[in-house]
Order: structure tokens, then C-alpha cells, then sequence
């Protein structure tokens, strides 16, 4: 028996490297905050996101779903009406389920509509908003161009900073990702202004408003919960309020983990995103020593918050009741192989930083530990429908439950590779390559130590081998050598894409207790004389006839 079930604090920050943690080795970057929750339970060191782009990513968190089994492949592609939330498994086991931040959901209205959904009803709400009841949504994105505004909706923090004094339309545009030129604002936007403070008092930028919403529906919440907190930070725009600007400087910027090799015979795709603009802007030196001390700071000022809500657990008696994890949905290049943004397969895109504290005694045995099993973003869909005290439906979450690992045990049987998706059909890469949407995919299969990406439309295979290679400079798709472990990997990535994905109606319990049902119902299909079932069966075929209309 395991204890009484804990809630669950479910804390995401977005594009967030899973190397610029203290306690993963950053050099430079302190993070007493994130490394306390290590401290107190595991931190798992091959973490691999389902997708390399934001809205993907989180879908396969909220759903426990690969992206190409819950279809919503990029950000603004609908998650369809019908699909299996985290919130649906949870309050279905009498647990809350809680936003506070963003989720890059986009609802299918076309769906909605098609069964006349309301999203004024409490149903329609929770289908347009991935499941969750919502305390405080804002994707945190609130661009402004000639057509308008990137996000329609209302913005919860732009609000909040008109009620502070802060003026014009866009708040979060001219102050909180702006610095200050002279008169003249300094936008964010450009990455030469990474460098100066953010126009705005340290205590009304985003990650502090975040936490106080954070604050505010903690103290009024009953239990059980799950409350996902869901930071912006520090995703770009790349500016931070004092003091955090000033923290890191060029010294603390590595060298670009980037190699000649890597540009001499590219994979065409690769090639396409080397030559894309993002790219291109973090191939300069100039522009990595201005940003990556700010993403430093947005990291280190998530950390203090981190230690804000930590604070606030710990002085209300929470933190012996509430399960932690922090992780991201995908991280940043940042300038190494030549990139900038997300995108491919490379560790600083791909992997992510999870770590997981559960409060109960049966973790004791695992405080502190360092976990290397091959995990996916959708675990924790099954780690939390476990945690609330359910059974976890494999016919629907594809992930598996990390509970094992957090009680210091080892599964019999783990996964002997982690899957990948990206769909870059959206993408001007796309158009470059010439490519069909349909032939716009990529694929990662790893190993843990083999790493092979499949590409639609005709390509070779990429594959590094992270042993001999863990920088990932080497593309050995078509090494001859290598030519078996393509093979294998292959069959991987075959056995994977033969899975039960849409199933999702009918466990494999349901379908045993259906087998033998239609013929206790009378369905006696090709029976020659009736001795071949039991008389039980044929009791209601049997008998005088009491009313005769043919002869013999």
C-alpha cells in the first residue's frame, strides 16, 4: 500500500535547455532552487521531448500522446475535439486539474461546432482549454503587427500591467520585453537589446506575475489537485528586468558546441535550417555573447521564483502533500551546430530537463538520485494518473508511469528506444525543399546511445553516435559501417509505427470481457447440429413449436 495520494504541482518553463541547471553541471549558472527539488527527489538525465516545436510538445504532455497519435503537429493546429486530456484522467479519479499560464492550445471550433459545443458550457470550456479549468491562461506571446495582434484572446498579464500604471495598448510589448534607448523604446525583438534591462519594475515582469497567480489559487485550493504552472520564460524575447540583466556577461558564454565538419556535406535538411535566418543570427559570436547572458538571467529569475513557490509550500505545510515537477517542453540552440531556436534532434533542442520530487515515504529510497532510463514528456501523464490513484489506461496514454523509478525501484521491462516527432509543413523550410506537406516530417529514434533521423520525402537517414560522438558533429547516415545499426534502428521506428494508437475506445481488459459476450446473446453462428456449445446456449432455439406455418 502506498500513501495517501499527494497533489500535484506541475511546473513547466518554456524553451528551457536541460544543461543550464546547476545540478545538470552548468558552469556558470546557479540554480539553488531547481537543485533543491533534485535534492529531494530524482532528476532524470534523458528526458526526451515528443516534439521539438511548442504546441506539439504540450499536447503530448496533456494528452500522455505522440504528436502524429493526437495530430495537433504545430502551434495553432487544433487538438481535436475528443481527444483524452490530463484534466479528462484526472477528475475522472476525483482530482482537480488546474491552468495557470500558458498551454499553445488551440481549440478545434470547427469540431466543437460539428456537436454543438459551447465553449461557454463547462464542457466546451474544458475542450477549448486542453482539458483544464483555467485560473489564469496567457501564452504569453503578445505580439502586434500591421494585421493585428498574434493572440486574439485577452491577455490576463497586459491587464495586470494597465492596473500597475503601465500605459498604451500593449504593456507587455513597450515594457515587460522592451528595454529603454534614450526616449526611444528598445523592443526585445531585436537581439541586440538583449543586453539592457527590461523597462519594467522586476517584481511586475512575467515569471513574478506568474508566480503570484500561482500563490493566489493555492491558497484558495481544495484538495486533491493538479495545477499546472506554466511559465513563458525564458523563451524569447531575450530581455530581463534588473538586476538579472547584469548578472552573466561574455565570460560565463561557452564557447558554440559547433563544428566545420558540420557544414562540409550537410543532410539537405539540415542544410535548409542552417541557412534560415534564426540560424544565421546566432552563427555570430556578437549575437550569443549578448543573448545568452540574458536567457541566464530569465533562467536565474525563474529559480528565485521557483524558490518563492517552494517557500510558500513549506510555510502553509504543503510540500510534505505535493508531488513537484519541473521540466520544459523542448529547449534552444542558442548558436551550437550552427542554430538557433528548436527544430531539429540535437540534445539542446531535443532533450529536456525533468525532475520530479513525490513527497510519500515509499521515495525515500530514491531522494537524490540521478535516474539515466530513456523517458519521454508523456510519462508524466502516467506518472500523475498513478499518483491520483488510478489505474493507468495504456489503450490511451502511451507514456509509461516513472513512480517505479521514483521509489528507487527498476521496471522489468523500459523502453528500448525514446520517439521523436517534428512536422515542419508550416515551415518555409518546407517551400526551400520543395517538399509536399505531407512529406515535411521528421522522425528521432535513440537508443541511448545511437541517435537516427528519419526524413519523409525520399532523404537518407541522419544518425550519431553519441559514445564516440556526444557532441553529435559526425553524421554517419550513410556510412557503410554503420549500415546495421541504421537497420536496427529502423526496426525501431517500424515496430513504433505499428502501435496501437486509435484504439482508444476498448482497453485490452474491455476487449477480454467482450470475447464470448454475442454468443450468450443468442449469436450462434455455423453450427452444424448444435453440439458443438454447451445446451445452455441453444436453450432459447430449442423446444415445441407452438404455432406451425410450414411443413416439414
Amino acid at each position: 500500500m502506498t500513501s495517501e495520494r499527494p497533489n500535484i504541482l506541475f511546473v513547466m518553463y518554456d524553451q528551457l535547455r536541460f544543461d543550464y541547471l546547476g545540478c545538470a553541471g552548468h558552469p556558470h549558472l546557479e540554480t539553488p532552487n531547481f537543485d533543491r527539488v533534485a535534492a529531494m527527489g530524482v532528476r532524470f538525465s534523458n528526458a526526451y521531448a515528443q516534439s521539438t516545436i511548442c504546441g506539439s510538445s504540450r499536447m503530448s504532455f496533456y494528452t500522455g500522446r505522440y504528436a502524429s497519435s493526437h495530430g495537433a503537429q504545430w502551434n495553432g493546429f487544433p487538438l481535436r475535439v475528443g481527444e483524452m486530456t490530463l484534466g479528462d484522467h484526472l477528475r475522472a479519479l476525483e482530482m482537480d486539474c488546474w491552468l495557470i499560464g500558458k498551454t499553445h492550445m488551440r481549440a478545434d471550433a470547427a469540431g466543437m461546432a460539428r456537436l454543438g459545443l459551447s465553449p461557454d458550457s463547462v464542457i466546451g470550456a474544458r475542450q477549448a482549454e486542453c482539458g483544464f479549468d483555467v485560473w489564469a491562461r496567457d501564452d504569453g506571446l503578445w505580439a502586434e503587427g500591421p494585421d493585428g495582434f498574434y493572440d486574439e484572446r485577452r491577455s490576463p498579464y497586459n491587464e495586470y500591467l494597465k492596473s500597475k500604471g503601465y500605459d498604451g495598448n500593449n504593456p507587455w510589448a513597450d515594457y515587460a520585453n522592451a528595454g529603454a534607448d534614450g526616449y526611444n523604446i528598445a523592443s526585445g525583438w531585436m537581439l541586440a537589446n538583449a543586453k539592457r534591462p527590461a523597462n519594467i519594475r522586476e517584481e511586475d515582469s512575467e515569471t513574478p506575475w506568474l508566480t503570484g497567480e500561482a500563490i493566489r489559487f493555492l491558497d484558495q485550493a481544495k484538495a486533491p489537485w493538479c495545477a499546472h504552472i506554466s511559465y513563458i520564460k525564458p523563451h524569447w524575447p531575450y530581455i530581463v528586468p534588473a538586476p538579472y540583466h547584469a548578472l552573466y556577461g561574455r565570460n560565463h558564454v561557452p564557447a558554440a558546441n559547433r563544428h566545420p565538419q558540420e557544414r562540409a556535406n550537410p543532410h539537405p535538411i539540415y542544410a535548409a535550417f542552417m541557412d534560415s535566418k534564426v540560424a544565421a543570427a546566432f552563427q555570430q559570436d556578437k549575437v550569443r555573447e549578448t543573448v545568452i547572458p540574458a536567457y541566464m538571467g530569465l533562467i536565474k529569475q525563474c529559480d528565485d521564483q521557483l524558490g518563492r513557490l517552494l517557500d510558500y509550500l513549506e510555510a502553509t505545510d504543503r510540500l510534505s502533500n505535493t508531488m513537484i515537477v519541473l521540466t520544459s517542453d523542448h529547449g534552444d540552440y542558442l548558436g551550437d551546430h550552427w542554430l538557433g531556436e528548436k527544430d531539429l534532434f540535437h540534445d539542446p533542442s531535443v532533450k529536456i530537463p525533468m525532475i520530479v520530487y513525490d513527497p510519500r515515504p515509499e521515495a525515500d529510497a530514491a531522494r537524490g538520485t540521478v535516474c539515466d532510463a530513456l523517458v519521454e514528456a508523456i510519462d508524466l501523464a502516467a506518472t500523475f494518473v498513478e499518483t491520483a490513484g488510478g489505474t493507468v489506461p495504456d489503450h490511451i496514454i502511451e507514456g509509461r508511469s516513472l513512480v517505479p523509478f521514483l521509489h528507487g525501484d527498476k521496471p522489468a521491462e523500459w523502453r528500448d528506444v525514446a520517439i521523436s516527432e517534428y512536422d515542419y509543413s508550416a515551415t518555409s523550410i518546407c517551400t526551400r525543399l520543395g517538399l509536399s506537406p505531407r512529406d515535411a516530417r521528421l522522425f528521432m529514434v535513440f537508443d541511448g546511445r545511437h541517435k537516427l533521423i528519419h526524413a519523409e520525402g525520399g532523404f537518407r537517414p541522419m544518425l550519431f553516435d553519441l559514445e564516440e560522438d556526444p557532441n553529435e558533429f559526425h553524421d554517419l547516415g550513410d556510412s557503410p559501417v554503420h549500415r546495421d545499426v541504421v537497420a536496427r534502428l529502423y526496426e525501431h521506428l517500424a515496430k513504433w509505427g505499428r502501435r496501437l494508437s486509435q484504439r482508444v475506445t476498448r482497453s485490452d481488459v474491455d476487449i477480454a470481457a467482450m470475447r464470448g459476450r454475442s454468443l450468450r446473446r443468442g449469436i450462434l453462428p455455423f453450427l452444424v447440429d448444435g453440439s458443438e456449445v454447451s445446451d445452455e446456449l441453444t436453450v432459447k432455439y430449442r423446444g415445441p413449436v407452438r404455432q406451425r406455418y410450414a411443413d416439414d
